[in-house]
């Protein structure tokens, strides 16, 4: 277990080999914020791409702002969930998913993460859409 700046706990177990990119558990007390999946369309409901990193991008920027309503920042995620229509995309395209999480989110590498692959989401040219559980010390 190592004790992050904010009011989380990464859990590690010693023996493990260590994640890249996210926390095998994290432990946290305070006020409980939950944002419901987001997808990456703007303010307005509308989609200003149907690139997948694109929407990646708006849909983090939309957790951002949701999170800032609750006096909340990244720094507070514990918990993330990506739904997405193809695997193969979001594995190709990694690298390039995982600089907009830095230019959106920083460096907060201590959140439980989880990515599932499903058929198809609520909006017909969502290709994403995140989910996520914070915790305001």
């Amino acid at each position: 277990m190592s004790e992050n700046k904010s009011n989380k706990q990464i859990l590690q177990p010693a023996d493990w080999a260590a994640p890249k990119g996210y926390a095998n558990g994290v432990a946290a007390t305070g006020r409980q914020i939950f944002v419901a999946g987001q997808i990456g369309w703007n303010a307005q409901c509308q989609f200003d791409s149907d690139d997948f990193v694109a929407q990646v991008r708006q849909a983090l920027l939309n957790i951002k702002a949701v999170l800032a309503e609750a006096g909340a920042a990244p720094e507070h995620i514990c918990r993330m969930t990506w739904y997405v229509l193809d695997k193969r995309e979001y594995i190709a395209r990694g690298r390039e998913v995982g600089q907009v999480y830095r230019e959106v989110l920083g460096r907060e590498y201590g959140v439980a993460m989880s990515a599932v692959q499903v058929a198809a989401l609520m909006e017909d040219r969502a290709k994403v859409e995140i989910e996520v559980t914070a915790v305001l010390g």
